[in-house]
């Protein structure tokens, strides 16, 4: 449809394009004709009796086509042009210049002298439809961004469907051997189990209970609350700390108070965990990880930088489509998460604030402060 489409307009645009050209032959014929009627009117001694009124009928018919008359003394008159420009000689100038570009000058002549030189331009009409095809192509582009627009909506559309149903379908899964597991876990307590044991079970179990909360909150639109972000922040850069190898140095730069955002605090600190996660991967494994927290009047502003590798600026906005990595494993769907749990669910705004080749990069999530 989008093919017939463009080939029927691109039709219009040529027939527009040889009928304005057509146009312009019989502009030009007809002001061949007015010259000769100037000329008839301007040698013949006794008008009426020789050809009648008819150079008079001719110059009095064109109303549209503007023109400039010169005469060999220098002065000229005009026709079909504003007063105003009339009288200015220098846009008179200006005018006639203007004419040369559009069509060559009619030189009326009478036994080798030239009486006068007409200098004439597009009628009105024209003009318009000199646009028209313009007009045309500016129709096409804007047909062509409505469907660019309704086929990328649908496309997204059909990808956060896809994405809701995963989620909900992991939580399902991991939710039915997290059952059978705290069962088992319950039965060890009664046995001669080391109790050290079954307390870094319960770590695992507690760890894979909040991984399906946050896969069962992405599958549906999740419930927010007001909550200290500086606090949920130090809460999951406190666990990846714990978790990361020593070759990994964490800052943490905050203000000593409560700044209160409306968060979910499972989605929140997946993605402080997903952002940690990929800086230290970028640093394989050695570096510096800095998150630190800003406020400003009605914003806060989280950023977490590392020492990596860095990101070209041209893979500024890739990183966060779904699909896209620099890893030889993975899917490329821990940032895509990202900007959906922040942009989408949090109304808020996610970016890379900064990246230097082989210095590392700042990835900056700005909130709105809860009032």
């Amino acid at each position: 449809m989008i093919a017939l489409s463009f080939i029927i307009v691109s039709l219009i645009l040529w027939n527009t394009y040889v009928f304005f050209q057509n146009f312009k032959e019989e502009e030009r014929v007809k002001m061949k004709n007015w010259s000769f009627a100037s000329k008839e009117l301007t040698t013949t001694d006794n008008l009426e009796d020789d050809i009648g009124n008819l150079p008079i009928e001719i110059l009095q018919s064109n109303k549209t086509t503007p023109m400039i008359i010169v005469y060999k003394d220098g002065s000229y008159d005009t026709k079909n042009i504003d007063e105003e420009v009339a009288n200015d000689s220098i846009k008179i100038q200006k005018l006639i210049t203007k004419f040369k570009n559009e069509y060559n000058p009619i030189k009326v002549t009478y036994e080798n002298n030239t009486l006068q030189t007409i200098y004439y331009g597009n009628s009105a009409l024209l003009n318009k439809l000199k646009y028209y095809p313009l007009a045309l192509l500016l129709i096409i582009f804007l047909f062509t961004g409505v469907i660019f627009f309704f086929y990328k909506s649908n496309k997204n559309a059909s990808q956060n469907k896809l994405w809701s149903g995963m989620a909900k379908e992991t939580a399902h899964q991991i939710g039915t051997p997290l059952s059978s597991l705290i069962g088992w876990t319950e039965l060890l307590k009664t046995e001669n189990v080391n109790p050290d044991y079954i307390v870094e079970i319960e770590k695992d179990i507690d760890r894979l209970q909040t991984i399906t909360e946050r896969f069962s909150k992405i599958g549906s639109l999740p419930t927010l609350e007001t909550a200290d972000i500086v606090a949920e922040t130090k809460e999951a850069y406190d666990y990846l700390k714990r978790r990361s190898s020593d070759l990994v140095a964490f800052e943490f730069i905050a203000p000593n108070e409560h700044i209160p955002v409306n968060i979910n605090k499972q989605l929140y600190g997946w993605t402080i965990e997903n952002l940690v996660k990929n800086g230290i991967d970028a640093m394989k494994g050695r570096g510096k990880i800095t998150i630190e927290i800003t406020q400003l009047e009605n914003n806060v502003k989280v950023s977490v930088s590392d020492t990596g590798k860095g990101i070209a600026k041209k893979n500024f906005n890739r990183i966060f489509e779904p699909g896209y990595t620099t890893k030889k494993r993975g899917w490329g769907l821990g940032l895509s998460l990202t900007r959906r749990i922040i942009e989408d669910f949090h109304n808020g705004k996610i970016k890379v604030l900064d990246s230097t080749i082989g210095k590392g990069t700042t990835i900056q999530i700005g909130l709105k402060r809860a009032h």
